[in-house]
């Protein structure tokens, strides 16, 4: 039980070190107390969900399993909780979900009370803490004793450029594999929203019984996502000043705004024209140079070369002035023009500068 005890710090290799936890928890290896904060829901909602399916049977759940939200309670009621005995059964769990909320997590007697039974667990109950979207004052001495003597985890927000391995490496888990435009398109519409991201791939598996590749053409069927008809594409046309084929997707959604709000499409395009500003800037001008200054999978350097080609510094210049301009009327700053018109206008300005 005590080799539990430790810091797990989710960073780059977020996914694996969370699968070390649950690895243990599939072993029947529960540890007193789980302190689960950060601003990444997936993992800590993984972690807790597994406990409360898990960790008790159906029959022991009834008087063992007790599952609370952090506004309703306070730290004296948790731990009272805490410290009951199991009935029948080895042992109990209390998980406290938003525990960012809890009423008197803030005061220092709660805090020393809390701390205090980190110490001295009860070894019958498992206690988890879900705290999202905030986090401990490290220097504490709550955060430390925390630290030391539980499963403490500490999730943070993956980046854009580590969405696309994050995407691949789940399908990999699963037994799938993945072509690299599906593995955009996905990155692309969803995000870094990585609960709905595992969710959408979830429910797109159901449909196949044997392991295929999937490609765009799945994506595009089973995720509602447009193959010709999406941001990336949009993208692709401006960076190669395809006037037909920007011009066609940008009327498309002109005429679909509520499956095209315009707030993220400008959002993905001035990261875009940013990177390729920092292709100019780069002094390394070699693949994993520019990829490592990006912060992009190299497999997507070329497509920034052209459009460095195509796009000196100064036409970068206007093209991200054309992009906050546009941003600010979208939200209704010095305009009156609906999405769709501003959008054709940003499009018709790129493509001619």
């Amino acid at each position: 039980m005590h080799s539990l005890r430790r810091t797990v710090l989710l960073k780059k290799i977020m996914a694996v070190t969370a699968d070390s936890v649950l690895k243990d928890l599939k072993s029947n290896k529960y540890a007193p107390v789980y302190f689960l904060q950060g601003d990444e829901p997936y993992y800590i909602d993984l972690i807790a969900e597994y406990i409360e399916n898990h960790a008790l049977s159906p029959e022991e759940k009834g008087f063992n399993q007790t599952v609370v939200y952090g506004k309703d309670v306070n730290v004296v009621g948790i731990l009272n909780t805490a410290r009951r005995f199991p009935v029948m059964a080895q042992r109990q769990v209390v998980i406290v979900k938003e525990a960012q909320e809890i009423q008197d997590l803030g005061q220092e007697k709660a805090r020393t009370m809390l701390q205090n039974y980190c110490l001295k667990p009860v070894p019958s109950t498992i206690l988890v803490f879900c705290h999202k979207y905030k986090k401990l004052d490290g220097r504490s001495k709550l955060a430390q004793t925390i630290a030391k003597e539980s499963v403490f985890i500490e999730t943070k927000k993956l980046y854009d450029n580590q969405i696309p391995n994050w995407i691949s490496n789940y399908f990999q888990e699963k037994g799938f594999k993945i072509t690299e435009k599906a593995v955009i398109m996905l990155a692309e519409f969803i995000g870094n929203d990585l609960s709905r991201m595992a969710n959408e791939i979830d429910k797109l598996l159901i449909n196949f019984n044997e392991k295929v590749q999937i490609n765009e053409e799945v994506i595009s069927k089973y995720v509602g996502i447009s193959k010709e008809y999406n941001t990336f594409e949009l993208q692709d046309a401006l960076a190669k000043k395809d006037v037909v084929k920007a011009n066609r997707i940008v009327n498309y959604f002109a005429m679909n705004p509520k499956n095209n709000p315009i707030i993220p499409i400008i959002a993905l395009l001035y990261s875009y024209f940013t990177k390729v500003m920092m292709v100019h800037h780069s002094e390394d001008k070699s693949k994993q140079g520019i990829a490592k200054t990006l912060g992009v999978n190299p497999f997507f350097v070329d497509d920034y070369l052209s459009a460095s080609k195509n796009y000196s510094v100064p036409k970068l210049i206007k093209v991200i002035e054309f992009l906050r301009e546009a941003d600010l009327h979208s939200k209704g700053i010095n305009s009156n023009i609906e999405d769709g018109q501003i959008l054709k206008e940003l499009v018709f300005k790129v493509l001619h500068i």
